[in-house]
């Protein structure tokens, strides 16, 4: 009988742990689950549409970039703070280049180019020169937002080809606007790199233990000079995306983008790897900000109520997210 009783016991446990351990890795995704039937049952006749739908989409593309290439420094336990102010720089780059009389494709590719430098810039401050992450990007972000302003003469720019806007705001294949296509292939290149490339697997080693990484070879210095480097690139589509979608250019258009782009990283830290970021959680978090956006949006909810809710979904995935890498 004890034994029995001790059996029932055991499995009881182990139920309640294999519960707990699958909302631990699914619990995310199940919350977004959650937030798109609310608002599908507080607005049957618009939410749920495919016009609604693809807004949803469009509005979350940019920050689905942005997001992407975050998630890769990240991944090494490190930050980049100035992908807000680089991606206006790169805007107003790109902006002024063609109301010079560029050619748009010449102009973006320039735009890429200062994007790509201001990264290596930022992984040569972090990874050889050795200073902290957050105070090296932060004192870039400082200087990008004043070069952004040199640049744009502290002016909105616009005035630009109608064929820049065919790449975020009217270009499509199909139905499927263009932006949220690029947006799909950044992710899918973001995920490929990290799970089905032994740079990926070099990328989470050293945010395991950079010691031991380095001392089993691995080139640390390199690996997260590169990381960088492709934080740069990401902020650079990112502010060619942002001012082809509003034909228009700004110094500080981008800055919104980078504590939602922080914020949806530590969302999927609470998704299928525990503490650790990883593509496909950063896209339910992605997907968690824009659904909330949108349908607290479509339900008329005060705007300052809005920036609460979503600064409270940082907070619970910053907490949360802390949480899980201690009992990984």
């Amino acid at each position: 009988m004890k034994s029995a009783e001790t059996t029932t016991v055991k499995r009881g446990v182990v139920n309640k742990e294999a519960i707990g351990d699958f909302f631990r890795v699914y619990g995310t995704l199940f919350a977004l689950v959650l937030v798109v039937i609310f608002f599908a049952a507080v607005k049957p006749r618009v939410f749920p549409t495919w016009t609604n739908t693809r807004n949803i989409l469009q509005q979350v593309s940019i920050l689905g970039v942005i997001a992407t290439t975050q998630t890769i420094v990240m991944c090494l336990n490190d930050f980049d703070v100035s992908v807000g102010t680089l991606g206006s720089l790169v805007g107003v780059t790109v902006g002024a280049l063609m109301n010079l009389g560029w050619a748009p494709p010449l102009a973006m590719l320039i735009g890429l180019a200062v994007g790509a430098t201001a990264g290596f810039t930022n992984g040569f401050f972090v990874a050889i020169a050795g200073l902290s992450p957050f105070v090296a990007t932060l004192a870039t972000m400082t200087a990008f937002e004043g070069v952004s302003f040199l640049v744009a003469h502290g002016t909105t720019l616009f005035g630009f080809p109608t064929s820049f806007q065919f790449l975020g705001s009217t270009g499509h294949i199909g139905p499927i606007p263009l932006i949220v296509v690029i947006a799909a292939v950044v992710l899918f290149l973001g995920w490929f790199a990290m799970t089905r490339m032994s740079v990926g697997r070099r990328w989470y080693a050293i945010g395991g233990n950079r010691d031991a990484a380095f001392l089993s070879g691995v080139r640390v210095m390199r690996l997260r000079v590169l990381a960088f480097t492709i934080s740069g690139l990401g902020a650079a589509l990112m502010g060619i995306l942002i001012a082809s979608r509003v034909a228009a250019a700004h110094p500080t258009q981008a800055e919104a983008y980078l504590m939602p782009s922080i914020a949806t990283v530590f969302l999927g830290m609470t998704a299928f790897k525990r503490g650790q970021a990883n593509i496909p959680g950063t896209i339910v978090g992605v997907l968690i900000l824009g659904v909330l956006q949108n349908g607290l949006d479509i339900t008329h909810v005060n705007s300052y109520v809005v920036e609460i809710v979503t600064g409270a979904v940082m907070l619970f995935a910053i907490t949360f997210s802390q949480l899980a890498k201690k009992r990984a």
